[in-house]
């Protein structure tokens, strides 16, 4: 017996890992972290319309697996995604992920996408686009504190989106920092890798922090830390895991995507519930000021929020459409009377 092809609807646009590499390429690199930056910044200026919620979480002791849902009243996305630190001594990566954009008004998904890359590509975006609004206007060079998967692709985006032109390295292993600079030779970026933290921050104005041990962590002191400079700090993402020493957030302006998951994930987990921050999106909507002086040291305490994942879902959705950098997948059984999906399993016995 023919089995009934998939209607349209259960065709649902995949795009792999093989084709996420072949967009990005055919786009450039720079450009998409500059456009993905702007996606991002659209959908934080109508913050208010999203679903919030703090991720959902289930820990253990060798790392978390996480789904992050929200939605617009129009398109709902979520995205699964694991960190898992010791992955790295076993030659896995720490971070894996996928997502899946659908129609509100059905339910019927429209995108389902890797998003290992993806995540890497709007993290990097993410700070850029908030790097924008913190950081001093003047910014030339930024140090990157952790050279591991992320490493690359921030410092690209602060080039493409901020115009830096020097980053300075540090990581514990001296063979990741290598791995950065033999990475980044070519795009324009003057890289140095530095003997010690201290010596990569040195002259700096934006202070990226991303590291991956699930501790309480210093990787910088209060005494590091001169005026007038933008952190951004990426690694602190889950309880129980920090990088900066609280002494350094009494000094800074603390800015976060959304508090109720910050406070259990974020820097500010070190901080008493009553210590202040401002929401991201009101300094993009220009209801409240971001840098206000050359002394002012900010910091974006980021975690990683669920509506800068729909902002590259839908980026991705818009940019593959009406191209070969997906292929159909046939996932959602749709049998021509709605009513008899016994009747479509029926009908494809052999």
């Amino acid at each position: 017996m023919t089995v009934p092809a998939p209607s349209d609807k259960a065709l649902v646009p995949f795009v792999s890992v093989e084709n996420m590499m072949r967009l990005v390429h055919h786009i450039g690199i720079e450009r998409v972290l500059t456009e993905l930056t702007d996606v991002i910044e659209a959908d934080f200026k109508r913050w208010e319309l999203f679903d919030k919620t703090p991720r959902v979480a289930s820990h253990s002791r060798e790392g978390v697996i996480e789904l992050m849902p929200t939605s617009d009243g129009e398109i709902y996305s979520f995205k699964y995604v694991n960190g898992h630190p010791k992955n790295m001594a076993e030659g896995l990566q720490t971070v894996t992920a996928f997502g899946l954009l659908a129609d509100v008004s059905t339910g019927y998904p429209v995108l389902l996408t890797e998003m290992t890359l993806l995540t890497a590509l709007r993290t990097a975006a993410t700070s850029a686009m908030a790097a924008r609004h913190l950081a001093p206007k003047t910014a030339t060079t930024m140090a990157m504190i952790g050279n591991g998967a992320q490493a690359e692709f921030q410092a690209l985006a602060m080039k493409a989106v901020l115009g830096i032109t020097h980053v300075r390295l540090f990581d514990i292993d001296a063979k990741a920092a290598e791995k950065t600079q033999r990475n980044l030779e070519g795009s324009g970026l003057n890289v140095t890798a530095c003997a010690t933290s201290q010596s990569a921050i040195e002259g700096a104005q934006i202070i990226t922090t991303c590291t991956a041990d699930k501790q309480y962590a210093t990787i910088l002191t209060d005494n590091m830390v001169g005026a007038g400079v933008h952190i951004n700090a990426i690694g602190g993402d889950c309880p129980g895991k920090t990088e900066l020493h609280r002494d350094i957030l009494s000094r800074a302006d603390t800015f976060v995507e959304y508090p109720p998951q910050t406070r259990i994930e974020g820097e500010i987990q070190q901080m008493d519930p009553d210590y202040p921050v401002t929401e991201l999106w009101q300094v993009v909507t220009g209801q409240v000021e971001g840098r206000k002086n050359d002394k002012q040291i900010t910091l974006f305490d980021s975690v990683g929020f669920a509506i800068e994942d729909f902002s590259a879902l839908r980026y991705v959705r818009e940019r593959v459409r009406g191209t070969s950098y997906f292929q159909p997948v046939d996932l959602i059984a749709d049998p021509d009377d709605p009513r008899d999906l016994f009747g479509m399993l029926q009908r494809a016995k052999d």
